[in-house]
């Protein structure tokens, strides 16, 4: 009943690689239609986990069900190679500032064994693959690959380097894509500060005022100040303007500490917060405006009276996206370390040499900076706060909790940070003047269809709002952006779209490596004494997300197709891989590179609960696999609804099991019942079956247009639900308790059993075809029994079912008869439990029926008993459905010990007094004669 699945399952997969399993399917699937699932690779670093193994299994019974469904379905596996963990072990291993020659072919070899422990691991758990063959970003072929994509969009006009914030870890050393940042909360410290007035004759105007009001209790030589909050005190020694709203009502307020602005809506917190007197016991507005009327305005640095060094003012710049929900509705602006401070100093005619950014790569302020050069800037923060303190502006510090951006490896804090970088820029216009990238991209979302749906919407906003993509990393396990730039200029070598592909040429016999080789001169001639190597290298996720380039038309052009018609992963990847897929597909061909998206989600406990090892919640494939049986993981991931979290527990899998016992003994009855049956030479034509068998195979092939049309919408919990009720209820419950009599009492190769068998033959077959998409090692040992000369089910197609005359009819009747069986069976329960009888073949049941229950009854005749497990069953016509009956008789007559039948003509031949007289028939006779069941 088990299976034996540990033990039995490997030597199923060893099986399946040695007779080359996935080999003869493609081969019995060539000249079909293409159906291409393209693999996101995984990361070839660290062993499986569970969302590793539910990704796997949901494109493997993908795959398998479109090959069943009769299409050429390929899956090739892939691995995501180079990038920052895989740079991060190697330096683990070998220590820091290696030659970059030998740190990159460790990290080759590293990423090799990783991908090898992968993939076994992948197998085992049943998926069929071309796991000889798979593609990997640091092949040869797929890097250079990458190089002349890169060289498209540089040609197309997207490419272009820029002095930005972006996403910047102190750990990493590098910029971050989208994808990397995870958000947790961190508590910071929150400081309210103020920036000295610094013309106060045009803050009056804008106040309308003739001057401003005398300071009496303001600090010496300032005039008022101009209160921001931050809950980044380090920005402030790179404060170059301040934002307010254009359209929000500032008020000047006169309080016993001197005069300060607010936005109204925030005064009375504010004088609240500082300990000042509130309105009308000390304080007053003194006048309004809007921020409109106070643009341009300048301030002093609120740390200009303690060092020369920050001795600049700041001016007033309008932004939309100030907001009143906390601080003082005016904004302190960092443009260094801040997307909008950037976008809106640039917009205000800033230029990129005069933006201060004193952080280093390293999280260290530079030595340069006055007060707190060669500190962190996590160190730099509680000095700062004491220096504004005795600066006289700092009103008011508290310790705030907020959710803040995080490393998603290294798990600590990140900032914006302005570096020189190369981009992909969202909203230029290409070369070619036509749409910009957002605007493609934002088609390519609409062209594409989502399972589940929600995902447009999300991957919709996603790109609606997103930065330019920076393509660039500071790193040295990566494809190179190979890009020869003036030493003095900056500027891209004239030729570097035509540079770029032979640089490429070269990548394509000797990998990344071959870059770091070159010498300039090589393809510069007497040019290369005014370029150098660009150093950075491609973001990872233009590895993954140009796989549509380098490999459905590169290294696997052959087997693939572009464009894919699903691309299916985890929802994390609507900013992961869907993302950059989209984007580079956009600038390379103008549209999306999938049909279809395909969203799973996450694994969680049975309590909803994240798997943690710290809270020791987390189930292990490999453990599972061990214990239970793939196969187990394999019906959880296909009963379970991947559109939102995915539970599991031992208990949870405990249920699972138990479905998993209840297809698998519905199985055995099948074969064990075919064993003597040859389909060849045995089987018969439906015309010659019983009618409960046409009904049978009916009803099967009812089962399967559903299932299919489940597997044609990537739905695969309705699948089990489906089967599994077909298997306790049509066939456990119903037709194949009706049929052991048949089956079990009469002649072997009698029309009425041979029919039997040829009904049970073909839904065997279908059940199989339709289950081994998830229950992949259970319908290959299956399937093996029922075709001992065929090597795998996998070759095959959904079974094509014998044409049933008056198919829906037969199930209509039998539906209603299947009814009056219930209610049968309910009474005999009942008799049961009165003690009159113990089995229902002790009873003779009398059945009052009318109108089309009584035709249905009656039209089956004496074989009525034998759907209702009764020794006799007799139907009387009645007027109405008000007068319909079911009456259980105990029977009087003796039990046939063969059928267990209680009949009057037991012992009608002497020499066999304790059989029947169909029994006797039935091993010495013509048999008896049945129409129905």
């Amino acid at each position: 009943m088990r299976g034996d699945l540990p033990r039995r399952e490997p030597l199923w997969v060893k099986e399946w690689q040695e007779r080359k399993i996935y080999q003869k399917i493609r081969a019995a699937s060539a000249g079909r239609p293409k159906f291409v699932l393209h693999d996101g690779p995984p990361y070839a670093n660290g062993a499986i986990h569970l969302g590793h193994a539910v990704n796997k299994i949901l494109k493997d019974m993908i795959v398998k069900a479109r090959t069943l469904a009769g299409f050429d379905a390929a899956y090739v596996p892939g691995w995501d190679c180079h990038g920052m963990p895989i740079e991060i072990q190697i330096e683990k291993q070998f220590g820091k500032n290696l030659p970059i020659a030998e740190m990159q072919r460790r990290a080759r070899e590293y990423a090799a064994g990783q991908i090898e422990s992968q993939k076994a691991d992948f197998e085992r758990l049943g998926v069929l693959g071309d796991w000889d063959n798979p593609y990997k970003t640091m092949n040869f072929a797929n890097e250079a690959g990458e190089l002349r994509a890169l060289a498209r969009i540089l040609e197309k006009g997207y490419v272009y380097r820029g002095l930005k914030p972006v996403n910047w870890c102190f750990d990493c050393g590098s910029a971050l894509a989208e994808a990397e940042v995870e958000y947790k909360d961190r508590t910071d410290p929150a400081i309210d500060v103020g920036f000295p007035f610094a013309e106060p004759e045009k803050l009056a105007q804008a106040f309308g005022l003739d001057a401003l009001p005398a300071n009496t209790g303001g600090h010496a030589g300032q005039s008022g100040q101009i209160v921001i909050w931050t809950t980044t005190p380090w920005t402030i020694p790179s404060n170059q303007a301040l934002n307010l709203h254009p359209e929000i009502e500032y008020a000047l307020v006169s309080t016993p500490a001197g005069l300060l602005i607010f936005a109204t809506e925030r005064v009375a917190p504010s004088l609240k917060q500082y300990g000042l007197a509130a309105l009308g016991e000390g304080s007053e507005i003194v006048a309004v405006t809007t921020g409109e009327k106070l643009s341009g305005i300048r301030f002093h640095h609120p740390l200009a009276a303690v060092d020369a060094g920050y001795a600049r003012t700041s001016p007033v710049y309008l932004g939309d996206y100030v907001t009143l929900d906390a601080g003082t509705g005016v904004v302190h602006s960092a443009p260094a370390y801040g997307i909008e401070d950037f976008l809106s100093c640039k917009a205000h005619g800033m230029q990129d040499d005069d933006i201060i950014g004193p952080v280093m790569g390293d999280g260290h302020f530079a030595t340069s900076l006055p007060l707190f050069g060669g500190l962190t800037i996590w160190e730099a923060g509680p000095k700062i706060i004491e220096t504004l303190r005795a600066a006289g502006t700092l009103w008011h510090d508290e310790a705030h909790v907020h959710s803040y951006m995080h490393c998603w490896r290294h798990k600590t804090p990140i900032i914006y940070r302005a570096t020189s970088q190369w981009f992909a820029g969202m909203d230029r216009t290409p070369a070619d003047g036509g749409a910009s990238l957002r605007e493609t991209a934002l088609a390519g979302v609409e062209a594409t269809q989502f399972f589940p749906a929600w995902g447009k919407q999300r991957l919709f906003n996603m790109i609606a709002n997103r930065p330019d993509w920076t393509l660039s990393r500071q790193r040295q396990w990566g494809v190179p952006m190979a890009f020869f730039v003036h030493k003095e200029t900056g500027e891209l070598h004239p030729r570097s779209v035509e540079l770029l592909e032979q640089v490429a040429d070269r990548v394509a016999e000797q990998g990344i490596e071959a870059w770091q080789k070159l010498d300039p001169a090589e393809l510069l001639g007497a040019d290369a004494a005014h370029y150098e190597k660009n150093r950075d290298t491609l973001d990872v996720w233009f590895d993954s997300g140009t796989t549509h380039w380098h490999v459905l038309r590169g290294s696997h052009k052959d087997t693939l197709a572009y464009p894919a018609d699903l691309y299916l992963e985890g929802s994390d990847q609507h900013r992961g891989w869907f993302h950059s897929s989209l984007l580079s597909g956009a600038m390379l061909d103008g549209r999306a590179p999938y049909k279809a998206l395909l969203t799973h989600g996450f694994t969680v406990d049975g309590e909803g609960r994240k798997m943690s090892k710290s809270v020791g919640n987390t189930i292990v494939p490999q453990e599972v696999s061990d214990k239970l049986g793939a196969e187990i993981i394999r019906l959880w991931v296909a009963s379970t609804d991947y559109s939102g979290e995915l539970s599991i527990s031992d208990e949870i899998l405990k249920r699972v099991v138990e479905g998993y016992r209840r297809i698998r003994n519905t199985l055995r009855f099948l074969l064990a019942n075919l064993s003597d049956f040859d389909a060849g030479t045995d089987a018969l034509p439906p015309e010659q079956w019983l009618e409960i068998d046409r009904y049978a195979v009916a009803r099967t092939a009812a089962l399967q247009a559903q299932v299919l049309a489940h597997y044609e919408r990537y739905e695969f919990h309705p699948v089990v639900a489906a089967i599994q009720t077909f298997c306790s209820e049509d066939l456990g419950g119903f037709y194949l308790d009706v049929l052991k009599d048949r089956l079990y009492t009469m002649a072997p190769t009698s029309p009425a059993r041979r029919g039997a068998q040829t009904a049970l033959w073909h839904i065997a077959n279908g059940l199989l075809a339709l289950m081994s998409p998830f229950a992949s090692f259970t319908a290959e040992e299956a399937w093996r029994v029922l075709h001992p000369r065929s090597e795998t089910i996998f070759t095959g197609l959904f079974h094509a079912y014998p044409e049933i005359a008056d198919a829906a009819a037969l199930l209509d009747k039998w539906q209603l008869l299947r009814d009056v069986r219930g209610e049968v069976t309910k009474a005999l329960e009942e008799a049961r439990t009165d003690n009159r009888i113990g089995s229902s073949l002790q009873a003779d049941v009398l059945l009052r029926a009318a109108g089309a229950r009584f035709d249905a009854l009656s039209s089956l005749g004496d074989d009525l008993k034998f759907v209702l497990i009764t020794s006799q069953a007799v139907v009387e016509r009645v007027a109405d459905e008000a007068s319909q009956a079911v009456t259980i008789q105990t029977s009087n007559a003796p039990k046939c010990e063969r059928c267990w039948h209680h009949r009057s003509d037991v012992g009608i031949d002497p020499a066999h007094p304790t059989l029947c007289g169909r029994c006797f028939s039935n091993l010495f006779g013509a048999g008896e004669n049945r129409s129905a069941a």
